[in-house]
């Protein structure tokens, strides 16, 4: 399914809205690594995996496998052919074993994309990352793709049954490297050290104004 929804979507979506990439060549083709993004809207679990040189797995609701009826089996069927995965996020013990999910993405080779935020931005700005994500950089011994989106959030606003035609840009800094660089280290100082390294690649990458403080799930999102 992923092989042909990327044969059919890709192509189509690229010429429908031509967005623009920088930096294609800093994400590895091969290995595992993590790709690190700034969220503003739903679509940019959409727009990454469409313009990567590579498969990437996100984690998405468990509501969008759950619905019934032939609009629920299509649209299970367009997530799990995207590559993403269920999570739910209601279960603080579903949210945990998500790190163990990614772990084996990682395990197998493959690219895993998380937003450090948490949840999208409401406000445009960029708020402070969560350590998860370096958790999985360190445990993993992969390296970090800071990625940078804008224009996103004009894509496909809340409550828009379809996504508009708008500029797009999607920017991959520099691999950040963690593996051996923290050893010895207290675990909880160095998870913070890694994100909070990422969360600046990422800023330079989106140009947004830094929040310094945690967002708070939307209720939408």
């Amino acid at each position: 399914m992923y092989a042909v929804l990327h044969t059919v979507v890709t192509p189509v979506a690229k010429a429908v809205w031509r967005p623009r990439v920088v930096g294609l060549e800093n994400v590895p083709r091969t290995g595992p690594v993590i790709l690190a993004s700034n969220h503003r809207s739903f679509a940019d679990s959409l727009v990454i995996p469409i313009v990567a040189p590579r498969k990437v797995v996100f984690l998405a609701k468990s509501d969008y496998f759950a619905g019934g009826g032939v609009k629920g089996t299509l649209q299970k069927a367009w997530f799990e052919g995207m590559g993403m995965l269920p999570v739910d996020r209601d279960d603080t013990k579903a949210a945990l074993a998500s790190l163990d999910t990614a772990l084996e993405v990682l395990g197998r080779g493959e690219a895993f994309g998380i937003y450090p935020e948490g949840t999208r931005s409401r406000d445009g700005r960029l708020y402070r990352g969560r350590t998860g994500v370096a958790h999985l950089a360190l445990t993993a011994g992969a390296p970090v793709v800071p990625v940078g989106l804008t224009g996103t959030e004009r894509l496909q606003p809340v409550g828009a049954r379809l996504p508009r035609i708008v500029p797009v840009t999607v920017r991959f800094g520099r691999p950040i490297e963690v593996d051996g660089r923290y050893d010895g280290v207290p675990a909880g100082r160095a998870r913070r050290e890694v994100t909070d390294e990422i969360m600046a690649a990422i800023q330079e990458l989106s140009g947004q104004e830094q929040a310094g403080i945690y967002n708070d799930r939307a209720p939408d999102a």
